[in-house]
C-alpha cells in the first residue's frame, strides 16, 4: 500500500550521511576499513580522555530502507538464507572478487562469495570488524 508523501512546510537539506560505528578493537577496525578496504582518512580526533575517532570517506552515500520481506529476498539472493541483522553496510567496488579476497585475507569472514544478482551486480557478503555485515557490490552494466 502506497502512502501519500508528507510535504514539510520548511525545507531541510541533508549534506552528508555519516555511519558511526563503535569498535571494541579500534586499531583493527581502522586498519581494515582504511588500509585494506581503502577508505581515505578525512580526519582524526581525540577526546580529552584519550578516546579516538577517525572519519573515513566512503564515496557517495545513500540510505537504503527496506522492509523485512525484501531484506530476506536480498539475503536469499546474496547468501542463500537470511543472515543480516537490521543494519548491513554495502560498498560499491570495482572488482568484488578481488575485494572479497583482500578483505578475507585481512580478517573478514566470508559469508558468501561473489554472486551475480537479478539486478545485474556481483555481490559478496562478509562479516567485518566491529560486527558489521558487509555487502561488496560491483555493478555489471
Amino acid at each position: 500500500m502506497n502512502r501519500p508523501v508528507r510535504m514539510l512546510s520548511w525545507h531541510m537539506t541533508v549534506r552528508e550521511l555519516r555511519l558511526v560505528v563503535t569498535a571494541e578493537d579500534y586499531e583493527q577496525a581502522l586498519e581494515f576499513y582504511r588500509d585494506t578496504l581503502g577508505l581515505p582518512e578525512q580526519g582524526a580526533f581525540a577526546s580529552p580522555d584519550g578516546g579516538r575517532v577517525t572519519i573515513l570517506q566512503a564515496g557517495r552515500a545513500t540510505l537504503e530502507i527496506t522492509d523485512p520481506p525484501n531484506a530476506a529476498y536480498i539475503d536469499e539472493v546474496e547468501v542463500g538464507r537470511r543472515v543480516a541483522g537490521h543494519i548491513r553496510v554495502a560498498f560499491e567496488v570495482d572488482d568484488s572478487v578481488e575485494a572479497t579476497a583482500r578483505l578475507a585475507e585481512a580478517g573478514a569472514t566470508v559469508i558468501a562469495e561473489p554472486t551475480r544478482t537479478p539486478w545485474n551486480s556481483l555481490n559478496s557478503r562478509l562479516e567485518g570488524p566491529a560486527g558489521l555485515q558487509l555487502t561488496l557490490f560491483e555493478e555489471l552494466g
